[in-house]
């Protein structure tokens, strides 16, 4: 049954890959309309976690957030579909890197990089980056269940390269890459609720206590690799630019948390910017403080 629902889901994406950008659009609105008014996907969750990460917001307002989120995350959706007919020409129309000289000159010094983001934006097309830099791209992920749709992500996300990792493997990746004389940039979406464990951290992150992983953190210092955050921005629909932000280039003369705690604040501080765009619908905050 696995087998054949992946069969009918794979004709489906490539489907969706070569329609014409329009009607890519097209057919989103029709899943969001049916996504968020007919089967309301995890509304509940969603206006909880806006409730609580924006009191001082009406409940008006909460739902105009709402609702633009839900047609976010359907385009985003339809836009990792598509990046199986989008070559490199057409992505970098629809996917500007604005300070890349920030990571040559990091290459320049034979400095690895772990590269930290959030579930902000269309985060899998940051995975293009790999077609714009010397580095080695490490995409780290997390295993999910079932290892055809995990497949199917990964050959997306190696499209222009990079190297999909799992989480439980990096370390082993990153030697394996340094053995080979490459430089690894390791890429990862740190915003996951993690099971809970003294060595993750905890913080306040939007208006909750809010557990983090410190894994950007320990890889940098283990490697001495140069930390650098990645800030994503839609310009219109379809549409995003990218800039990088260096938090630190000597991981080991950080204090404890220091990484981790820039991180936490630079990622809040885009989502301030513009909340439409982060994974509301994720269970985030189902891990609470253990006293």
């Amino acid at each position: 049954m696995n087998k054949i629902s992946f069969f009918l889901f794979y004709i489906f994406a490539w489907f969706i890959a070569i329609l014409p950008v329009r009607l890519q659009y097209l057919f989103s609105d029709g899943v969001f309309v049916i996504a968020y008014y007919l089967i309301g996907y995890r509304r509940n969750v969603v206006m909880q976690n806006l409730k609580n990460a924006f009191p001082e917001k009406t409940e008006t307002e909460l739902h105009i957030i709402e609702k633009k989120y839900y047609q976010h995350l359907v385009d985003v959706f339809i836009e990792v579909l598509a990046m199986f007919s989008l070559n490199e020409k057409r992505m970098q129309k629809r996917h500007k890197f604005i300070n890349i000289e920030l990571l040559q000159n990091l290459y320049d010094k034979n400095v690895g990089i772990v590269g930290v983001s959030g579930h902000y934006n269309n985060w899998e097309w940051l995975n293009f980056l790999n077609s714009k830099v010397n580095y080695i791209g490490l995409a780290i992920f997390k295993p999910i269940s079932n290892p055809l749709y995990e497949n199917f992500m990964n050959k997306i996300r190696e499209k222009f390269g990079s190297l999909a990792v799992s989480m439980n493997n990096t370390l082993r990746e990153i030697i394996e890459q340094k053995r080979k004389g490459k430089l690894p940039f390791v890429l990862m979406v740190s915003d996951q609720a993690p099971s809970y464990t003294e060595k993750n951290y905890w913080t306040q992150f939007l208006n909750q206590e809010t557990l983090f992983f410190t894994g950007v953190e320990k890889i940098a210092k283990k490697y001495n690799f140069a930390v650098v955050f990645i800030k994503m921005r839609k310009i219109k629909r379809g549409y995003y630019e990218t800039t990088f932000e260096l938090i630190t280039e000597e991981p080991l003369k950080t204090e404890e948390y220091f990484i981790t705690k820039q991180y936490v604040e630079k990622l809040e501080e885009l989502i301030k910017e513009n909340p439409n765009y982060w994974l509301w619908s994720h269970k985030r905050w189902k891990n609470k403080r253990q006293i």
